[in-house]
């Protein structure tokens, strides 16, 4: 137990560190989740749930979902989280280097999206469209690799079904302490407002600028984790 209590103790200081860092990302994620769903043709590029379920549809003969492009975003991501995996493994594990890293990483994949896209209609051509699932894809399979990793409860930055389930199931309605509300709702709060803002970017001025929002972002969370390594 002696070894155990520092380091559950290292993993609170850690979680500390890193969470208002996963919010920004966890906002970032619905800026993405607004260009590819509502820009790119009923696609997810964040939330691998929904491109599961829309194939499913398609196969029953769904219109304006595509199995092809839930299939390449899928595939992407599982490519970007195997790469985060081997980070993880291949090296001696340091939770915010590792997370510099992968912001840093996620930042410069966002920012090839956005010169892909940039100046590109909407919605834009098969190519462009796939290029941009390809690449933004896989830099939600890398974030996610290693935020899975770091293991911060309740702080996933792509997916809410287990934050609002916690939300309610601790709830003092429901007879709990409310533990980590306060988290949960912030991370509600930051998806719904990147959403928001990337959709509103998204359709007055094209692809480009809510990728250059979310590639900034990712960015700034990288140089601030760089800075706080130690």
């Amino acid at each position: 137990m002696g070894r155990a209590a520092p380091r559950e103790k290292a993993k609170v200081v850690t979680a500390d560190r890193l969470l208002r860092p996963l919010m920004v990302l966890t906002l970032t994620t619905g800026v993405i989740d607004a260009v590819s769903f509502v820009g790119l043709g009923h696609v997810f590029t964040a939330n691998m749930t929904g491109n599961v379920v829309f194939i499913g549809f398609a196969l029953a003969g769904a219109e304006s979902v595509s199995v092809a492009r839930s299939l390449v975003a899928l595939v992407s991501f599982a490519g970007g989280a195997l790469v985060g995996g081997r980070l993880v493994s291949g090296v001696a594990w340091n939770p915010v280097r590792h997370f510099a890293i992968t912001a840093a990483s996620e930042a410069v994949l966002l920012s090839i999206a956005t010169v892909v896209a940039f100046n590109c209609a909407v919605p834009p051509p098969p190519a462009i469209a796939y290029a941009l699932i390809t690449l933004t894809a896989i830099a939600m399979g890398l974030r996610n690799a290693i935020v899975r990793k770091l293991g911060v409860p309740d702080v996933t930055t792509t997916v809410l079904t287990l934050t609002l389930t916690g939300l309610a199931a601790d709830s003092s309605v429901a007879g709990g302490d409310n533990v980590r509300s306060g988290r949960r709702v912030l991370s509600v709060v930051a998806m719904l407002g990147g959403a928001l803002l990337g959709t509103l970017l998204l359709r007055q001025w094209g692809f480009a600028p809510p990728l250059a929002v979310a590639a900034f972002l990712a960015g700034a969370v990288a140089v601030h984790a760089f800075f706080r390594r130690k």
